[in-house]
């Protein structure tokens, strides 16, 4: 079904205002949640709601929880988010480092403590609107094997890096497996087969089934082995710069809760020349041929601000199941 924008907005903060949120901040967690649906990532908007709302619930995550600061060295900060809402302390990091490239040309954050930040891209999109590059990354519980393993002992850490544009801020946000967990739930809700293959099955063969990659923990990384070290640093990065909690200690917990997450800003040249590489290097893109008549080729963010205009004028596409079962939270 399709869902006016305001609705969906009104509905997420009724629902945490009664789970002890306050106004500022159920009005920011709700926003968020909207605007992922908004722009096509139901997977961390309507849809992941509900496990959020148990996670409050279960302690996992406080709502009253507000970053503190551990340390700071030059452009280097180091931030303690106190479990409280992912979206409410990722959104106070980038804010940070906005604020320090601002003066120093580059800001570094680094938060332990934390929780799920919901849509890794939304911290890109931040930085961006406020004129930054932004690059941002969290570790998580194991949910992948390393390359040549058949056991999860990677997180599926996903990747932001972000480069404002006047025609469209070009967003790149990426999940380390081919398909995220997110986006395999959503086809096998949907019983639809992956377009490409997104892991493996029981048996060990490459499986286009979501559901069979699911059941086997086997998700594919990206590159192969390229994806799989990928992970491995982004976990290194962000467990040594925050001075938080690995994915071995995360997954150890039982819960993904407790993650570590780094956020970093640089400021551009403002000049025409930085304007001119930009739009020369996206225009070179896509005079590439499509593979397929009628379509083509889309730099990162693109098909994002399609979405969302679409969303805005015609109402937020919504999985009418989960909308019913938030509407009776």
């Amino acid at each position: 079904m399709l869902i006016p924008f305001e609705k969906l907005q009104s509905e997420f903060n009724r629902v945490l205002l009664s789970l002890g949120f306050n106004e500022e901040k159920a009005e920011v967690c709700a926003t968020t949640f909207a605007e992922n649906s908004r722009d096509g990532v139901y997977t961390h908007g309507l849809n992941r709601f509900p496990t959020f709302v148990e996670y409050v619930k279960n302690g996992l995550v406080n709502p009253n929880g507000e970053p503190t600061k551990a340390g700071a060295f030059g452009s280097l900060e180091q931030w303690e988010g106190n479990s409280g809402p992912g979206i409410l302390n990722a959104r106070f990091c980038m804010g940070r480092a906005i604020e320090l490239a601002s003066k120093n040309g580059i800001g570094c954050v680094a938060i332990k403590n934390t929780n799920h930040w919901m849509r890794a891209g939304a911290y890109g999109w931040q930085a961006t609107d406020a004129g930054m590059i932004g690059i941002c990354f969290s570790n998580t519980i194991a949910n992948l094997p390393p390359w040549g393993g058949i056991d999860p002992r990677l997180g599926n850490n996903p990747l932001v890096i972000a480069v404002p544009r006047k025609d469209g801020h070009v967003v790149l946000d990426m999940a380390i497996s081919q398909y995220s967990v997110g986006k395999l739930n959503q086809y096998k809700a949907s019983h639809h087969e992956l377009p490409e293959p997104g892991g493996y099955d029981n048996d060990g063969n490459l499986s286009t089934d979501a559901n069979a990659i699911l059941q086997s923990q086997r998700l594919l990384p990206i590159g192969f082995w390229k994806g799989s070290g990928l992970s491995l640093v982004l976990d290194l990065l962000a467990t040594v710069l925050s001075q938080g909690k690995s994915t071995a200690q995360i997954t150890g917990s039982g819960n993904e809760s407790g993650v570590s997450q780094v956020f970093i800003c640089l400021k551009p040249d403002s000049s025409s020349r930085t304007e001119r590489l930009i739009e020369e290097i996206i225009a070179y893109t896509k005079t590439s041929r499509p593979v397929h008549e009628g379509s083509s080729i889309a730099y990162p963010g693109e098909n994002t601000l399609r979405i969302r205009e679409k969303s805005l004028k015609e109402g937020v596409l919504v999985d009418e199941r989960i909308w019913e079962k938030v509407l009776g939270l």
